[in-house]
């Protein structure tokens, strides 16, 4: 199977960059499934149910967020009756919406997401481990599933690096998102499992995690309230990360960054 993971975007920008690249993706790298992390498209703070249905339109299969999942209210009206927006697995039991789900994929094949958010620096949820280790308590990579992800959406690198060698060997891909900066360390774990710290951002480079600069910069240098940041309005790069697995075991047999547009360097999958 093959499945392209692109990184939180972050306002109209961000939100271009999908929508234009992404059938050109598809065909481009043969694709047979997209994720996004869609928390920051709604002007850098959560996402709407008409953002949702454009990126759907284009060929995105599956939507992820984060800890900016309620930012627009309306969304809780919708994200209970939509299987394809999912928000973090580990909030308490009642939380509108779902943090795991399966999809079919062409052929009868099977993908199961699992959407868990780290504890260290965010909000203090239930356990993302225990979580992850209960929505895998009657799935078998390979067996009742054709492929496995986890977003883990968080902080710290080293509960991303936890996260990503204690379930190796049992998903094909552990990916973060949350830090808006693509880390250098695709590579496959010992046990079969594709795994990056962080997918980064789809959005303007030319900013402070995607929002414009100016506003940001001086929270840092002035410690004086600020108007409110927004996104910044620059050409965006669309950064992901793309995987390939075993059509038999379901375990990693490629993984490499993807980085489009924008400033930052182009890097495609060889």
């Amino acid at each position: 199977m093959k499945v392209l993971y692109c990184g939180d975007v972050v306002g109209q920008t961000g939100r271009r960059v999908i929508i234009e690249r992404i059938p050109e993706l598809r065909e481009r790298l043969d694709l047979d499934f997209v994720i996004v992390n869609g928390e920051n498209s709604a002007h850098g703070f959560g996402i709407t149910d008409k953002i949702c249905e454009a990126f759907y339109d284009v060929g995105v299969d599956a939507i992820t967020t984060g800890n900016h999942v309620w930012d627009q209210r309306e969304i809780m009206n919708y994200i209970g009756g939509e299987p394809r927006l999912l928000r973090p697995l580990n909030y308490p039991e009642g939380t509108p919406g779902r943090g795991v789900n399966t999809f079919t994929v062409a052929g009868g094949r099977t993908l199961m997401l699992i959407h868990p958010m780290g504890r260290l620096f965010m909000d203090p949820l239930d356990d993302p481990f225990a979580g992850v280790q209960m929505a895998l308590l009657n799935h078998r990579l390979g067996k009742t599933v054709d492929c496995i992800v986890v977003d883990i959406h968080a902080e710290a690198t080293s509960e991303k690096m936890g996260m990503g060698h204690a379930f190796d060997g049992k998903v094909s891909m552990v990916v973060g998102s949350h830090v808006h900066i693509p880390t250098a360390d695709a590579q496959i774990l010992p046990g079969g499992t594709a795994y990056q710290t962080d997918a980064g951002m789809c959005g303007d480079y030319d900013s402070v995690i995607g929002m414009e600069k100016t506003t940001a910069v001086a929270r840092f240098v002035q410690k004086l309230p600020t108007g409110r940041l927004e996104p910044a309005k620059g050409e965006a790069t669309l950064c992901g990360v793309y995987l390939e697995t075993d059509e038999d075991t379901g375990l990693a047999r490629h993984v490499a960054p993807l980085r489009v547009g924008g400033r930052l360097a182009e890097q495609w999958p060889v």
